[in-house]
């Protein structure tokens, strides 16, 4: 799997509720042809990423289809989840 691009958004909570920030990240990526992720639309990976104190981690993702938007009932490899953690951790500060 690579990474090809993002983008990273600041959530806001109106509610007060949650601890923590958290960004939202729209994960370009790209896959071998015989993996079962691949799709020639592409695919991007959604990824709820919260920063608690000295805590950082992954709270939720999602992959779709980058042209048509659809959610592709998938999960990440640990490796591929490791790679999209720290890609998030490194990437903060751009925002």
């Amino acid at each position: 799997m690579n990474i090809t691009g993002f983008t990273l958004e600041k959530l806001e909570d109106p509610t007060g509720i949650l601890v923590g920030d958290r960004y939202e990240y729209i994960i370009d990526i790209e896959v071998p042809e015989d993996d079962e992720l691949f799709s020639e639309k592409g695919l991007f990976v959604k990824v709820i990423y919260v920063v608690d104190g000295n805590e950082q981690r992954i709270a939720q993702y999602q992959i779709f289809e980058k042209i048509t938007h659809t959610y592709l009932d998938f999960e990440l490899e640990e490796e591929e989840l490791q790679l999209i953690h720290v890609f998030c951790k490194e990437n903060l500060e751009s925002l």
